[in-house]
Order: C-alpha cells, then structure tokens, then sequence
C-alpha cells in the first residue's frame, strides 16, 4: 500500500509558478516510479510527467515540456513538480500516482495503482 498527499495548488495569474508536493508512506519509497497527471472539467485525466525510481529518468507531456520539472527526494519520501510560465490550459486538478509495479519513468494511466486525492490548479488568464 502507499498514500499519497498533495500540496501546493492554488491560484495564480498567466505566466506565473507553483510548486507542487507530494508526500508518500507504505511501500519503500525508492524502489518505484512516480507521476503526475492532471484532469481538466469535461476532459479525461492526462499524463503530465513521470520519474524513474532514483529520479535518473523523467518524461514529460509536450505540453509541459520545457515549463514543468519533475523531482524526487527519496530522503524526504516526496515528489515535486515545479511549474514555471503557466497558462489558463494548465488549468486542472493535479494527481500524485505511484507506480510500484514500475521502476522507469512510465507514461501511461494504467501503470499507476496508488493516486492521491488532487490538489487544484487554477491559472487566471
């Protein structure tokens, strides 16, 4: 089992940054892949980004490539997402998920079998 708590949504205006965190407890935290994903109103839930186990490896939608970093503490038992020049699209609530299955950077929804609840991100244009 791993549960996972986000933190660091909110409010801000276009071309603007947040930081979001993720904490996780269960599982060893550094044997396994992390992501975050993101879910707009009336859209299905999309991949934004991925790390390996040891944070060697990252993927990132096109999207948010070049704008989104993607970092592990395995000290800290975290994950993050630094989000830098945000746009109204970005607008959306924002996963943590655990791959325990997985030690890359996977991509794809189904290999993720532990979310957190969501924390929302709100880009005012």
């Amino acid at each position: 089992q791993v549960q996972l708590v986000e933190s660091g949504g909110g409010l801000v205006q276009a071309g603007g940054s947040l930081r979001l965190s993720c904490a996780a407890s269960g599982r060893t935290f550094s044997s396994y892949a992390l992501g975050w994903f993101r879910q707009a109103p009336g859209k299905e839930r999309e991949f934004v980004a991925s790390i390996s186990w040891g944070g060697q490896n990252t993927n990132y939608a096109d999207s948010v490539k070049g704008r989104f970093t993607i970092s592990r503490d395995n000290a800290k038992n975290t994950v993050a997402l630094q989000m830098n020049n945000l746009k109204h699209e970005d607008t959306a609530v924002y996963y943590c998920a655990a791959a325990p299955r997985y030690t890359g950077a996977v991509i794809g929804t189904g290999a993720y079998d532990y979310w957190g609840q969501g924390t929302q991100v709100t880009v005012s244009s």
